[in-house]
């Protein structure tokens, strides 16, 4: 696992003092999840297992340890869980997560309905050659669609052979149905590309596949410098 280098640049704006009460609402109804890189991760199968806690740096130098409600989730994504305010959204701590008294799989579903309350629940729509795009009202949140359990299970549905989903960064979600060979050599192809022209909005660089209602990795991250 190594995520040190993300929250040594992200360190700074999550210890930023809270404005107001007013400004900020960190309440059940507020709890929202999100999809993070894991560079150098694999995780072959899907379940939420905490990443314990880590050190970094500040600007003045001090070195802090820091716990987070952060899981290390399938291949090289983690989850997140924050409180949603209109400016910004803010990483719950390792105690405040313990403290809604939630498992990590009851707090996705919880954080997914509230997704859907303020922000909508997830279309698709055609994105190029057989490739389809899921959004919703948010672009932040696209990505975290791909927590969306009974999304994914309608789609099956109608495509029982499998979905194959790329996760290319946190406004960009895709899927093909694992039928259409065209499609699905097109997200094999361009994962690579997507994922690394996001820049600091990336997610991951696997593919992953839905059958049977279960996430797998199908094609694996790529190696990054």
């Amino acid at each position: 696992m190594r995520l040190s280098h993300l929250i040594v640049l992200i360190v700074g704006a999550l210890l930023m003092p809270i404005q107001s009460d007013a400004a900020n609402d960190d309440s059940i109804d507020s709890l929202m999840v999100v999809l993070r890189e894991s560079e150098g991760s694999n995780k072959a199968d899907a379940g939420l297992v905490p990443t314990g806690p880590a050190k970094a740096v500040l600007a003045d130098g001090k070195e802090v340890e820091l716990s987070f409600a952060w899981f290390e989730f399938i291949g090289d994504m983690h989850v997140r869980f924050a409180y949603d305010s209109p400016d910004s959204m803010r990483n719950l701590s390792r105690q405040e997560f313990e403290a809604l008294k939630l498992t990590p799989q009851e707090a996705v579903q919880l954080a997914v309905r509230n997704i859907h309350r303020v922000y909508g629940k997830p279309t698709f729509e055609p994105w190029s050659e057989g490739v389809m795009v899921v959004e919703g009202q948010s672009p932040d949140l696209n990505s975290s669609y791909f927590l969306d359990e009974q999304f994914w299970k309608q789609l099956l549905t109608s495509h029982p052979e499998g979905l194959v989903v790329a996760v290319p960064k946190r406004g960009g979600l895709l899927f093909a149905r694992v039928s259409d060979r065209k499609a699905v050599e097109n997200l094999r192809k361009g994962i690579g590309y997507l994922f690394t022209s996001s820049d600091n909005l990336r997610v991951s660089s696997a593919l992953y596949l839905y059958k049977g209602g279960r996430w797998s990795v199908m094609q694996p991250p790529v190696k990054t410098q």
